[in-house]
């Protein structure tokens, strides 16, 4: 049977991917209450909708930090997408490319900046983790402007990794023949094998845990493509964010993989909103899993949506193919629900469609 849902790719991914990568994939932190928080919280948003409004053509175009996108939907940057198909970080870079939006390709990707970024139709911007040795980092930023990168994406809330129970379980390791394709000129292109997870091992060994808000004035010194900030999950953090002169902020509790019990980004995200009053620009991810999602988080402050797992779930059923489906049903579930609620275009999208019990 065909899959029509976000669902249905799950349920044939969690068939097809081996349980290594399945559990890196699909696990959270600890007993993964705020990774089932980020979906559910949804179901306790409900929307307004508005009649007797011409909603014969709709636009949901989008323009983001000079991006022009077909929809306010991006590919969330994810680590090894070959752990999911062959073709890995290119397949999902040219499925971005055939469905008119941005990827966000992650430092810890099995396809090196140069090899996406020569594969892309479309906007490319790269996610930065902080190494200890501030070389490997600097040296990630230039090859990503070489590479014709648009923006850099920081993650700011992994100083440690959170405790992924099934990859300590699994003792969670790359399978033979792939590798951290970014970090091969830094000699880290390995994770740490031991008794724990190999991922954990290898950011607790590389990653600066003293990454601290001065360090986004040198990210700047060394760097002029705009900056985001992913990982932002109250108000007081979203303020020092624009501070600093953010571009862009991510509300993100990294897909409920770091710290357990903190809220659904759903939930933080008006207060976000609110404190910001415009002054960078909000996106979010964590939970989406339908169009009302994403027009949820847009009327509530988002200029668009990241979506992680149901891409790699896509990736694993038909690469490529897989990928552009994942995206074609959450923008056609998106088109029908701005229909379905009298919106024409994403401008008039605003608070007055929601309803939170």
């Amino acid at each position: 049977m065909e899959p029509i849902t976000v669902k249905d790719f799950e349920k044939l991914a969690s068939e097809k991917i081996d349980r290594n990568a399945w559990d890196y994939y699909s696990s959270g932190a600890n007993d993964e209450i705020t990774l089932r928080g980020n979906c559910s919280a949804f179901e306790k948003i409900f929307l307004k909708y508005r009649v007797l409004v011409d909603v014969s053509k709709r636009d949901l175009s989008t323009e983001i930090l000079g991006n022009k996108i077909s929809m306010p939907l991006i590919i969330a940057p994810t680590a090894f997408h070959k752990m999911a198909h062959h073709d890995g970080e290119v397949a999902t870079v040219k499925a971005a490319g055939r469905s008119d939006t941005i990827m966000i390709l992650s430092t810890l990707s099995n396809s090196s900046i140069e090899e996406v970024a020569s594969a892309a139709a479309g906007p490319v911007w790269f996610q930065l983790y902080v190494f200890k040795d501030r070389e490997v980092t600097k040296d990630l930023i230039k090859r990503a402007e070489n590479a014709g990168v648009n923006a850099l994406v920081l993650t700011v809330d992994a100083p440690l990794l959170g405790q992924r129970e099934n990859d300590i379980r699994n003792k969670f390791d790359l399978p033979p023949g792939l590798e951290v394709k970014n970090l091969v000129n830094a000699s880290k292109e390995n994770l740490i094998a031991g008794k724990d997870s190999g991922l954990a091992a290898y950011v607790k060994e590389n990653l600066d845990a003293s990454l601290n808000w001065k360090d986004i004035d040198w990210i700047r010194s060394v760097t002029g493509l705009p900056l985001i900030l992913k990982g932002i999950s109250c108000k007081e953090d979203a303020l020092l964010a624009v501070s600093h002169g953010s571009d862009g902020i991510v509300v993100s509790n990294h897909g409920g993989r770091q710290l357990d019990t903190c809220r659904a980004t759903i939930d933080v995200l008006p207060e976000v909103a609110d404190a910001v009053q415009g002054k960078t620009e909000i996106l979010l991810d964590g939970g989406i899993r339908r169009g009302t999602d994403i027009l949820k988080a847009l009327a509530l402050g988002a200029k668009a949506v990241l979506t992680g797992r149901p891409v790699l779930w896509g990736l694993s059923f038909n690469g490529e193919d897989g990928v552009v489906q994942i995206l074609n049903i959450l923008r056609n579930e998106l088109d029908l629900a701005m229909a379905l609620c009298g919106c024409r275009d994403l401008s008039v999208i605003n608070k007055d469609l929601i309803v939170k019990n």
